[in-house]
This record gives C-alpha cells, structure tokens and sequence, in this order.
C-alpha cells in the first residue's frame, strides 16, 4: 500500500459564500411583470438585507467545491459499526422518484394510490416471511421510533391482561444505547444485565432479576459486541418463564438475513432498521424507517392504522387495499403512514432485488468480511471477546509500549482515507473501536484498510505524536470537540460593523 507521509502543508480557509460576493453580479434575471405591482406591507420587509451578489456558476462551483470536503459511503470505505453504511444500490433511488410514488399524497383517496398500498403490504408480507413474525407496522420513523413502539406494546398487552405491577425493563449491557431510553421515556424501571466472559447475556444475573414486575427484556441480538449470544433460547425461556416479553433490537438482522428468524426463537416484538439492513440512506439522520414485527398475541395493539386487504380480488380483478385498524390498537405513532419514498420504496426495491437467495448472501459475506478483518487485526490490537463474529467486532484501541488512544487512531485513519470505525462503544470494552465493514466491500478495500490499521499500530510505538496530532492532511485539523459542544458556533459569516464615526 501507499504509505503517506507526513508533510507540513498550510491550511487553505475557504471563504464564505459572502466572501465571493461582489457588487453588481447577478445570478438571477426575472422577467418584466405581466400583472399589475403590488408593494409589499412593511412589516414583512427588513431595512438591511446583505445577501451576496454572484453568478450562479460562483454558486454552483463554491458549494461543488464544499461537496469535496465530505465523506460519504460513495466515495470510500466506512466501517462505521453498529450503523451498516453499506453502498446503497442507486436503482433505489430511481424507483423512490418514480411519478406514481414521487407525487401521491397521504390523504389521497384510497382508490387513487392503490399501487402505493400495495408496495406497502407486499412489504409487511416480506418483513413477516424474513423475521418469522405475525404482523408487521410500517409506521415507525426510525430504529428508536421502533424501540419505542414495541415497548409500549408490551406495555399496553400486560395491562391489557390487568398486569399492572409489570414496571421492569432488563437490558443487557451489551444492548444498543437507545434501549433504556425507549424504555424510561415511558416510565419503566431500567436494569442493567451483564455479559459473561464469552460476550453473551449472564444467565444467573438474568434469572435474579426476573420476577412478576418484569415487563420484559430488550435483547440486541447480535449484540453490539459483533457476537450471537450462544444461549438466546435459553434467555428468552428464562424471561417467559416470569411472563415478560422478549423485544428484539433488529438493528443487526443484516447478519441473520435467510439463516434465523428471530420470530422462530420466540422473540414477541422486534423492530427491523430498513435504513441499515436493506439499504436506506441514514446519512445526516435521515430518512430513517422501523417497522416492527410482532407475534400473534400482541397483532392486536400494533399502532394504527396497517395496510390490509379490504375487498378480495379474483383471477380478474386485483384486491382492493385499504387501513385497517388492530381492536386494541396503541393509537398513532407517526403522521400519516411512514417514511413511504425516503423508506419503504427503496427497501421493497432493495428486498426485490434480492430475493430469498441473495438476502442470504447479504448476512453470509457480511459475517465472512467481519471475520476477515477481525483475523488480519489479531495480535495487532486486543480483541477482548474473541471468538467468531457476525458482522461486525469490536477491538481496543490500545497499543502495547504506546500510550495512544483509540480517538488518536481514529483520527490518524482519516490520513489513509478511510472514515473511522465507532469509538467508546459499547462502553463494555475499554477504548473500544467497533468495525463494522459490511458485505458490500471487497477484499481488495478490507486489506487496505487493514494495512493502514496494522501501519498506524508501528506508528503508535515508534511516531506516537503522528497519532496524537492527527489527522494532518484533511482539510480541517483536530478540533476540540468538548468545546465545540459547550461553544456552539452556527454562523459562519457576520457582517461588517459600520463605522458610525
């Protein structure tokens, strides 16, 4: 691989938009009026406003230039774990933009979006068969969205049944950090469970906290230590045992795709990330989408309303899609239907695609790359849980002889051209860096990266400063981020101060 080496180059400060304007450009020609003038009321008009006089090829050219400054999926490696910011297959977006989807409106009548109805149930149908789950809710906005939805549909089916001493959440420590959120936002008592020395759920510390005020635990599943809990049945059979539910945290099921249902465990509820798992864009957060499965005893209080078939069709006439609203429903979760264009299209387009087949081989080559670069990095850095991954792993970010840290190794990657893998997460692992690389890589990009990581890990023993001041070659240095997030600066550009005199 190329090595880079370091060279003292000064900072280029690109000026604002108002830096470039100058007086007498113009970017837009209105045509003359062809209806009478109407002067606008004072009170909307402002006595001084300095927007910046340019061409629109200056406007065009300064914000392409900004674009460069990104790093996107698109333009390289990005072994964010826990996230799945895999390459997302650009017919995804021609199919979102397609007039019949790009121009309907929610409150259309049903008759007139019929097509739309139908990619959705088809969806819910996919989502079911995938996961081994009864009924599925397309309307959740985001994987904590979803978290939020399943927890108060365990809530809402205990007292359902005049349970109403059930005020407990289990949660592995293991768990994604959205877990006690969802569950606190409503109020539950959040117990924290720990892992045992091989990474999964401790059976004893588990069985001492199970009793009839737990309403359920949250399982991630693999958990964010890239691992398969080896005793998930064993788990879920101890939480029924007590009558809790079991709530599966679907934000890894891109490792799981055609080889285990969760339904077929015994989980209760789950929600799926269909902007990680089947390829929706998440970048800059949004537009998100969690849909949640559940078995057949809680169908009843999934959030309404959910695409159903209203009036059946024959050989000739297609059925007729409509909403239909679950008997003990927990109400509305979102605004009209989901994130149908930004979601729901381009996973059903991602899931086409696919097919049964293919999905199996999204979970196989993403747990074959975890694995790859997990064995390239053995003996490089510490892997405190090591043994066979999913999709993802999580080592130190420590070096022997050296007293760097993970964000100095993080930063120093960002000189090879790589986006850094997670830091300080889960907060389990000391200095903690969860790489995450995804099946849509190839081992040609994995060695690379893993080159640079096993590089940067010499460097941290015989050039620590290297790491220490890094990153040298991005277009902005190391910044101070404690005070960046106490010091919030959100305008780049203020005007000259007048001279009065």
């Amino acid at each position: 691989m190329t090595e880079f080496i370091l060279q003292d180059q000064p900072k280029v400060v690109e000026p604002t938009i108002f830096g470039l304007s100058s007086p007498g450009r113009v970017g837009v020609s209105f045509p003359d009026a062809d209806v009478p003038r109407a002067e606008l009321p004072e009170s909307l008009l402002r006595a001084d406003l300095p927007l910046p006089e340019l061409a629109e090829v200056d406007v065009v050219r300064h914000y392409m230039h900004l674009s460069t400054f990104n790093y996107s999926v698109d333009s390289g490696f990005y072994p964010l774990g826990s996230c799945t910011m895999k390459y997302n297959p650009k017919i995804d977006e021609d199919t979102c933009r397609l007039p019949g989807f790009l121009y309907t409106h929610p409150l259309q009548p049903i008759e007139t979006v019929q097509g739309n109805l139908a990619l959705m149930y088809t969806l819910q149908e996919w989502l079911k068969e995938i996961s081994g789950f009864a009924a599925v809710t397309l309307q959740p906005a985001a994987g904590a969205h979803g978290e939020f939805t399943g927890v108060l549909i365990m809530r809402a089916y205990h007292k359902s049944r005049g349970d109403y001493k059930r005020t407990k959440m289990l949660i592995p420590d293991s768990a994604h950090g959205t877990n006690p959120a969802s569950s606190g936002m409503i109020g539950l008592e959040v117990v924290q469970i720990p892992s045992d020395a091989r990474g999964n759920v401790d059976l004893e510390a588990l069985k001492a906290q199970c009793d009839d005020t737990v309403v359920g635990l949250m399982l991630t599943n693999p958990n964010t230590l890239g691992l398969f809990d080896e005793h998930v049945e064993e788990v879920i059979k101890i939480v029924h045992e007590c009558g809790g539910l079991v709530y599966g945290d679907g934000a890894n099921l891109n490792a799981l795709l055609g080889i285990v249902r969760p339904g077929d465990l015994g989980f209760d509820v789950m929600h799926f990330n269909l902007h990680k798992t089947f390829a929706v864009p998440h970048g800059g957060g949004g537009p998100g989408s969690g849909p949640v499965g559940v078995a057949a005893h809680l169908a009843d209080f999934l959030p309404e309303p959910v695409v159903g078939i209203i009036e059946d069709g024959d050989e000739e006439i297609p059925p007729l899609y409509g909403f239909v609203r679950p008997p003990k429903t927990i109400g509305r979760m979102k605004a009209f239907h989901g994130h149908f264009g930004g979601g729901l299209v381009r996973a059903y387009t991602y899931i086409a695609m696919h097919g049964a087949e293919g999905l199996r081989q999204v979970a196989e080559h993403a747990v074959l790359n975890a694995n790859y670069l997990q064995a390239r990095l053995r003996g490089v850095y510490p892997i405190p849980y090591d043994r066979i991954c999913m999709h993802e792993f999580v080592a130190e970010g420590r070096i022997e002889g050296s007293d760097v840290r993970a964000l100095d190794i993080a930063k120093r990657l960002m000189d090879y051209d790589f986006h850094p893998p997670t830091n300080y997460f889960p907060l389990i692992v000391h200095e903690a860096l969860m790489i995450e690389p995804t099946e849509t890589e190839n081992k040609n990009t994995l060695d690379r990266f893993a080159d640079a990581m096993i590089k940067i890990a010499e460097e941290a023993r015989t050039q620590p400063e290297l790491l220490r001041e890094a990153p040298h070659k991005t277009p902005f240095g190391r910044m101070d981020e404690v005070r960046a997030a106490r010091e919030l600066v959100l305008c780049c550009w203020l005007p000259e101060e007048k001279d009065e005199a």
